[in-house]
């Protein structure tokens, strides 16, 4: 097989193909800041319907999101180990989570729900996430606020940007 061949293939089939565009808006929503406060009008830009873009914004926005309130202490605590020139941006990080994490602290489960709720910079399920982290929430307690938030989200970014009757 011609190795050029590959790429350009994968490149058609992202952009081309109803599959291919609904993972990568999925992908886009994956990315910190972005989420899917950029990845619906980006599935939309693509090509994808309203509600396709809306689906494939909402699964890419939460699959990172269990390994954050998990992992993420974890992972600051190995990258302040072994790779001490990240400390000023893991201490950044940590300061921006417990900030975030003073306005969740209040309403606890609901509050966590309401930050990730709001399509603003600074809110969303990275930063919800990373704040019931440093609140030491349980998993199964903060993943159906953080979704409940996704969701809430989702359909604001959606009406707003498209209107009620592009959804349906």
């Amino acid at each position: 097989m011609d190795m050029q061949v590959l790429p350009m293939d994968l490149m058609q089939w992202l952009t081309e193909t109803f599959a291919g565009e609904f993972t990568l808006t999925a992908l886009v929503s994956m990315i910190p800041v972005v989420e899917l406060r950029g990845g619906i009008p980006f599935g939309v830009a693509a090509g994808l319907p309203v509600w396709a873009a809306f689906l494939a914004a909402v699964i890419g926005n939460l699959i990172p999101v269990p390994f954050i309130i998990v992992y993420i202490r974890r992972i600051f605590q190995w990258m302040r180990r072994r790779i001490p020139v990240l400390n000023r941006m893991v201490d950044a990080l940590e300061r921006k989570a417990h900030l975030k994490g003073q306005k969740v602290t209040k309403y606890k489960y609901l509050g966590l729900m309401l930050f990730v709720a709001i399509p603003l910079p600074g809110t969303g399920a990275w930063t919800g996430s990373l704040a019931a982290a440093f609140l030491d929430m349980p998993l199964r307690k903060a993943l159906p606020s953080v979704i409940a938030g996704v969701l809430i989200a989702g359909l604001a970014i959606s009406i707003l940007s498209y209107g009620v009757v592009s959804i349906l």
